[in-house]
């Protein structure tokens, strides 16, 4: 039997570095020392050749590794006697009979070997031998001579078993997988391509071998995936969660798929290529964003609560409603506001029907090119307009609902949104929401968002009209309550100021209660009034003007400062409550049980200046004090006790007596000018009385001062300001003489008049005084008691005054034609232009007032009155 030729032996340098392509041509020899990887390493395959006489004739190297006999044990040795167990034997010989008769044969068969191998691989005498299964694959040949022969071919089972079950589980994973899996090779290119790859991209998955990832993605992309695929292949880091973005062929619409990407090995170690897990994420991608679009819409509806609103200003209101959108929610945006909202008409024009005026009240970018265009024509900010019928914005108007413009001049702006501004099923403008080329076009929820966004604004916007115009009511009654023009004063040199709070510091802010007052009363005396209703608002401005009108009618009845504010606390008891006068009067009766939740409190300063003898008597319900400057000294704050503010009740008022100097400055004022949120009322109280370090200037100058001085003291209430500089009667400007009660007396009063007249160079009114001043003086005789006081005071009028002890007011009354007596005062009520009597401490006082003679001044005569009485 002739040998069977050994294998050929092995090049010493191999040509190539690489095992064979899966895309070289066949029959191109590829030569390699010890090729790594092979799969004769994984399936351990070994060969062995049988001679003519059925003895082993040859014994490979790798047929030593796997049945562990050295090649001079197995050579010569019967191979049906040496491995197989002898319960097989018998069949073992007539198949090698058979095979050395020319039959191929292919089987599995049990065997064992000598010993146990050692580390080596060879066999160790005296150790127990190992049993397995082979494959064998016995192929018939012939020698050189002719004789028949064998190669046999031999497989360990064990290995080839677990071969094919690892075929079977890549497999099952790699086809039934419902991710796409693709295999690349180090040129980039498509190796393999599973089932649920192919069906997303067509085809079929050997469709897909050799296409690269340009074949699948655009340019940036792929090339940015392909540098990816690189890095992998060099360094080996696996890649996870690779965001990739596409198109399926045949779609318009954008996917997204997540990539895993990670090196593979061969089993030597050899890097073979790149493995591609990706799953398709689009539907994720879109729930995150819509989810995402959520949280923004959420936020923005969150912020546009907190933000919008905060002022009653309509043009505030509209930039605050920008802030919140601009740009968070678009790029550009503006807000239009109908005309008549803003000049201050009763009622916006609803529905519109595009022809009205809208101003453009507010405008932000976030952009930094051209300004925003409504319309198709650019709007200026503060520019009043009106859109063209035919116009999406005149449209949204008319419908009362939004509006989507797409931009098709291929300037800055891709998309608009005009989305009309309705409270109270009233639209009082068009709010426009604008993004440029780049960003994403406004969808439904986006059109919903800027719906509840305008409504918001809208309804802020409405309360801050609403506001305006009640605001502007109060103003105008308030304003109508104080008094007209510059007030005049026998003795006083008068200044005043009153500032609402929005006057004050530039902010919209409800009217307060403040108010001042200046009211002549008899004998050249003033009252001087302050004071300041609690609370803010239509409500507060009214309950002021009462008060005012109160203290007017008080002063008239020539009461006590104490006695003024006394009645005052029971009026303002009862301006709150539904009873009105009725529920005063009960508060009055029961000053501890009254509820002071139904009631308006107040705060009044009340004082009565005497020009002749220059003292003044103050009272105080709750006010802040008055502040004296004299001259040559510094200003003080006037030790006037504070009593209880007006609507408390159940504590008398105090009054507090000073002499002013000729020249002395008093100041009367609201806590709005001393005190504010930043500043405590101490400190502006001390900047207040700092302020008046040169009362001699004119009193205008001076008021001027103090309202800058104090301007970072003051904070949102209204400031009332009055300021008198006395001037006292001159002592040449008075008569005064005491009479005795007897009836002569009369007589010596005409004298002292007459006399007193003709000093003053007032002839004309001289026939007039002595018949009243007779008149008076004889009533006093004859009603009153006690001795008689007789006073003439000059100043912008004549004014005459009879005093007595007695408590009886006169009362003046229509006599008949046949009463002798009865017509004195009417007389008096005749030939004054004013009459009228007060009580005094020690009893009363009547008086009259005649106007000085002038060319507008005509005087009644005498005797054409007294014809009148008969």
């Amino acid at each position: 039997m002739s040998e069977i030729p050994a294998r050929a032996k092995e090049p010493t340098e191999s040509t190539e570095s690489e095992g064979p392509s899966a895309d070289a041509p066949l029959g191109d020899a590829v030569w390699q020392s010890s090729p790594p990887g092979s799969i004769y390493d994984y399936i351990k395959v070994a060969s062995f050749s049988i001679g003519p006489d059925g003895l082993v004739d040859q014994w490979s190297l790798r047929a030593e590794q796997l049945l562990g006999i050295r090649a001079e044990d197995a050579v010569g040795t019967d191979p049906i006697e040496a491995f197989i167990d002898p319960d097989l034997r018998e069949r073992g010989q007539r198949k090698m009979t058979e095979i050395l008769d020319g039959r191929e044969w292919t089987g599995v068969v049990p065997f064992r070997t000598p010993d146990e191998a050692d580390g080596s691989g060879l066999p160790a005498a005296g150790r127990r031998g190992r049993r397995g299964l082979a494959e064998v694959y016995v192929m018939p040949t012939r020698t050189e001579d002719g004789e028949r022969a064998a190669v046999c071919i031999v497989v360990d089972v064990r290995v080839l078993r677990s071969i094919e079950t690892d075929l079977a589980a890549s497999q099952a994973i790699f086809g039934q997988s419902p991710f796409g899996f693709l295999l690349i090779d180090p040129d980039l290119r498509v190796r393999r391509a599973n089932q649920r790859f192919a069906s997303i991209f067509g085809g079929t998955p050997d469709d897909h071998r050799g296409k690269g990832v340009h074949d699948y993605l655009p340019r940036a992309e792929a090339d940015r995936v392909s540098a990816t695929l690189r890095r992998v292949l060099e360094t080996g880091d696996s890649i996870t969660d690779m965001h990739v973005t596409g198109f399926v062929p045949g779609s318009e619409e954008r996917r997204h798929w997540s990539v895993n990407l990670y090196r593979v090995h061969s089993g030597s170690g050899r890097p073979i290529g790149v493995a591609w897990l990706g799953t398709d994420i689009t539907a994720r991608r879109q729930a995150a964003r819509e989810a995402a679009n959520a949280r923004r819409n959420l936020a923005l509806l969150n912020e546009a609560g907190a933000r919008i609103g905060n002022s009653l200003d309509l043009e505030t209101t509209a930039r605050e409603l920008l802030d919140v959108v601009v740009p968070g929610f678009c790029d550009l945006a503006t807000v239009d506001l109908y005309q008549g909202l803003l000049v201050g008409d009763q009622s916006p024009p609803g529905l519109a029907d595009g022809s009205a005026e809208l101003r453009r009240v507010a405008f932000s970018s976030a952009v930094s090119e051209a300004p925003f265009h409504g319309a198709g024509e650019r709007v200026k900010l503060g520019a009043v307009h009106h859109y063209p019928f035919n116009s999406p914005c005149a449209d949204a108007l008319r419908t009362a609902r939004p509006r989507t413009v797409l931009a098709e001049d291929g300037g800055l702006v891709q998309s608009t949104l005009a989305v009309p501004m309705v409270a109270h099923d009233t639209v009082v403008g068009l709010v426009q929401f604008a993004r440029t080329k780049g960003s994403e076009p406004f969808g439904d929820r986006d059109r919903d968002l800027a719906v509840e966004l305008a409504a918001r604004a809208a309804v802020c916007i409405d309360n801050a009209r609403l506001y305006r115009r009640e605001h502007e009511r109060a103003l105008i009654l308030q304003r109508s309550l104080l008094p007209p023009g510059d007030p005049e004063a026998s003795g006083l040199d008068i200044a005043c100021r009153y500032l609402p709070g929005n006057a004050a510091t530039g902010r919209a802010s409800e009217v307060g209660g403040d108010w001042f007052d200046v009211i002549e009363l008899p004998g050249h005396r003033t009252a001087l009034v302050v004071g300041d209703v609690m609370g803010r608002g239509l409500r507060a401005a009214v309950a002021m003007g009462e008060l005012r009108t109160a203290v007017r009618t008080l002063a008239q009845l020539d009461l006590e400062p104490a006695e003024v504010l006394s009645q005052l606390d029971e009026i303002a008891r009862g301006l709150g409550a539904p009873g009105g006068v009725q529920q005063a009067t009960r508060a009055a009766r029961r000053p501890r049980e009254a509820d002071l939740s139904e009631v308006y409190l107040a705060t009044c300063v009340y004082a009565v200046y005497d020009s002749v003898t220059r003292r003044c008597t103050f009272a105080n319900a709750g006010h802040l004090p008055p502040v004296l400057v004299e001259p040559g000294e510094s200003a003080l704050m006037l030790d006037v006790p504070p009593g209880l503010p007006l609507g408390v009740g159940g504590e008398p008022f105090e009054e507090v007596e000073v002499e002013l100097p000729e020249g002395a400055l008093l100041a009367l004022y609201t806590d709005g000018l001393v005190e504010s949120r930043d500043h405590p009322l101490d400190e502006g109280l001390q900047a207040f009385v700092g302020a008046l370090t040169d009362p001699a200037r004119p009193l205008e100058d001076v008021c001027d001062q103090v309202l800058n001085t104090l301007d970072s003291h003051h904070g949102e209430d209204d400031i009332a300001l009055l300021m008198a500089r006395v001037q006292g009667l001159p002592s040449d400007s008075v008569g005064d003489w005491t009479l005795p009660r007897e009836p002569r007396s009369v007589g010596r009063a005409r004298e002292y008049a007459r006399a007193q007249l003709l000093a003053w160079d007032l002839e004309p009114l001289v026939d007039t005084t002595e018949l009243l001043v007779s008149e008076l003086v004889t009533n006093a005789l004859r009603y009153g008691e006690g001795e008689i006081r007789l006073r003439l005071l000059l100043d912008r009028t004549l004014v005459c005054e009879v005093w007595d002890s007695g408590l009886v007011q006169p009362r003046r009354r229509r006599a008949r034609d046949t009463d002798e007596g009865g017509r004195g005062l009417q007389l008096v009520g005749l030939l004054s232009a004013a009459w009228g009597s007060r009580r005094t401490p020690r009893g009363k006082t009547v008086w009259f007032e005649l106007p000085l003679p002038g060319a507008d001044t005509q005087l009644t005569d005498p005797a054409e009155a007294l014809l009148s009485l008969f």
